[in-house]
C-alpha cells in the first residue's frame, strides 16, 4: 500500500512516521525545503492536554467586543470582504454556550492526552530530543475575576480526570521560581503537572529524519496544485512537477487544507487564524520560566527552550497573509517583560508568525471525506504541537484499517 501525505509540519511528519511503522510505502510532498517551515516553525513550544480547550467560550463575544478597543488584545480582526472569514465568525459565536463549550473541551482534552502519551513513546523508542521538558504548564491569573472564571475549565478537568492543582500565590513562585519578583501581579493559578514543553520545529526536522531512514521518501520544494477525483476516490495528485499517485492520501496542509479541498468539492470549516513569537536568548536561568507560564490576561505563553524563552500569542483574523506586525510584538514582550523582567534578553528577540489551522470549534477535523482514500489531519489550530502525535497515530490506523484506541465521535468532518 502506497500513501501520499500532504504536508510537512508536525502533523504531516508524524502521520507520516505512524504510516510506515504500520509497514506502509509513505511520500510527503511539502513546498517548502524542509519540514516544519511555516506553522509549525516558532510555536508557543507547548505539550498541554490540559489547557486543550476551544477559544469559542461563553464569555467570548463579549470580550471579544471589549478587545476591539483594547491595544493588546489577545484577539484582533482585520475586516475584510471575505465570506469564509464572517461565515467561520458566525460559526464561532454559535460554540460560545457553555454547553458547546464543554462538549467541545471534552473531545479535544482525551485526544490531547492520548497524544502525549504517544509522544512519550515515541521518546522512549528513539531516543528523539528537542529541548523537551515535562514540568507542567501554569496558567497565571492577574485578577480574582479570572481565577474565579476558571471554574468552568475545572469542572472538565474534574470530569476527565485530568490532575491539576489551583495555587494561591505562593504556590505559583514555588512552581515558578521566576515569578517571585512580581508576587503583587499574581491573584492565583491553575497548574496541569503532566503537561511538557518543546521545540517543535526540532522535534519535526528530527522526526522527518528519523521517518526516512524508515523509508518515508520526502518530496521537498514541490508545490500541490490540486486532486484529480474519479468517482468517489482520488486518482492523483497534480504538483508542479507533475502527476504522483498512490493507493490513499492524506491533507494535512494546515490552513492551506481548505483552499486545495474546496476544488474538489471538501467545505472544511478551516480558516487561518494568524499566531505571532518571540524567541529570546535566556539572561539569567533563576529569572527565567521553568516551564511554561500561560499569561491569561495577555492568553500569552512564555516558555523555556533550551537556553532559549519563546513567547506565543494574539490571534489575529486577517486571512492569508504572513505580514509581520509590530503591534503584536508589543503585547508579547509586554507579556514577557512583565512576569519575567530579568529573565531573557528581549531586545535580541526574532519575531515570527505563523498562520494556525482553526475551526469554528476549535475541535480538529481527523478521520474520513467524501472521497474513500482520503482522510483528513487539519484544523487543530493553536494544539498542533500537542495533538500532533495522537492524530497522526489515530490516521495512521484509519488508514490501514486498524482500530483507534481512541473514541474518535465529534471529531470528524461530519459533525458539520
Amino acid at each position: 500500500m502506497k500513501v501520499i501525505v500532504l504536508g510537512s509540519g508536525v502533523i504531516g511528519v508524524t502521520t507520516a512516521w505512524y504510516l510506515a511503522r504500520a509497514g506502509v510505502e509513505v511520500e510527503v510532498i511539502e513546498r517548502r525545503a524542509g519540514p516544519a517551515l511555516e506553522t509549525s516553525f516558532a510555536n508557543a513550544g507547548e505539550i498541554s492536554p490540559g489547557y486543550a480547550s476551544p477559544w469559542a467560550g461563553p464569555g467570548m463575544p463579549l470580550k471579544a467586543i471589549k478587545w476591539l478597543f483594547t491595544r493588546h488584545a489577545p484577539l484582533v480582526v482585520r475586516p475584510r470582504p471575505d465570506p469564509a472569514m464572517c461565515i467561520w465568525i458566525l460559526r464561532m459565536l454559535r460554540n460560545c454556550t457553555s454547553a458547546r463549550y464543554a462538549l467541545n473541551k471534552s473531545r479535544m482534552v482525551p485526544l490531547a492526552e492520548y497524544s502525549r502519551d504517544a509522544l512519550r513513546q515515541l521518546r522512549a523508542d528513539t531516543g528523539i530530543a528537542y529541548d523537551e521538558r515535562s514540568l507542567g504548564t501554569l496558567q497565571l491569573f492577574r485578577t480574582q475575576r479570572q481565577l474565579d472564571d476558571s471554574a468552568g475549565d475545572v469542572a472538565v478537568l474534574e470530569r476527565l480526570g485530568v490532575p491539576y492543582a489551583l495555587l494561591d500565590a505562593a504556590g505559583c513562585i514555588a512552581a515558578e521560581p521566576g515569578l517571585a519578583r512580581v508576587r503583587a501581579l499574581i491573584a492565583g493559578g491553575l497548574r496541569l503537572p503532566d503537561d511538557e514543553t518543546g521545540d517543535c520545529y526540532l522535534f519535526t526536522e528530527r522526526l522527518a529524519a528519523l521517518a526516512q531512514a524508515q523509508g518515508v521518501g520526502f518530496r521537498f520544494g514541490e508545490t500541490i496544485e490540486g486532486f484529480e477525483p474519479g468517482g468517489d476516490r482520488i486518482e492523483a495528485v497534480r504538483t508542479d512537477r507533475g502527476r504522483v499517485t498512490a493507493d490513499a492520501y492524506v491533507l494535512a496542509l494546515g490552513s492551506y487544507s481548505t483552499p486545495l479541498a474546496r476544488r474538489i468539492g471538501l467545505r472544511l470549516p478551516v480558516y487561518p487564524v494568524k499566531g505571532y513569537s518571540l524567541t529570546a536568548p535566556v539572561t539569567d536561568a533563576n529569572a527565567a520560566p521553568v516551564s511554561t507560564v500561560m499569561d491569561e490576561s495577555y492568553k500569552v505563553a512564555i516558555t523555556r527552550l533550551g537556553d532559549r524563552i519563546r513567547i506565543g500569542g494574539t490571534a489575529e483574523l486577517s486571512g492569508y497573509n504572513d505580514r509581520l506586525t509590530a503591534a503584536r510584538r508589543e503585547t508579547l514582550e509586554l507579556s514577557a517583560r512583565g512576569l519575567f523582567p530579568a529573565g531573557g534578553d528581549y531586545a535580541r528577540a526574532t519575531f515570527w508568525t505563523g498562520l494556525r489551522p482553526m475551526t469554528p470549534d476549535g475541535t480538529p477535523i481527523i478521520g474520513a471525506s467524501r472521497y474513500r482514500n482520503l482522510w483528513l489531519n487539519t484544523g487543530h489550530g493553536t494544539l498542533g504541537w500537542t495533538m500532533a502525535c495522537g492524530s497522526g497515530q489515530v490516521v495512521a490506523d484509519l488508514v490501514t484499517g486498524r482500530e483507534p484506541a481512541i473514541d474518535l465521535q465529534g471529531l470528524g468532518l461530519d459533525r458539520y
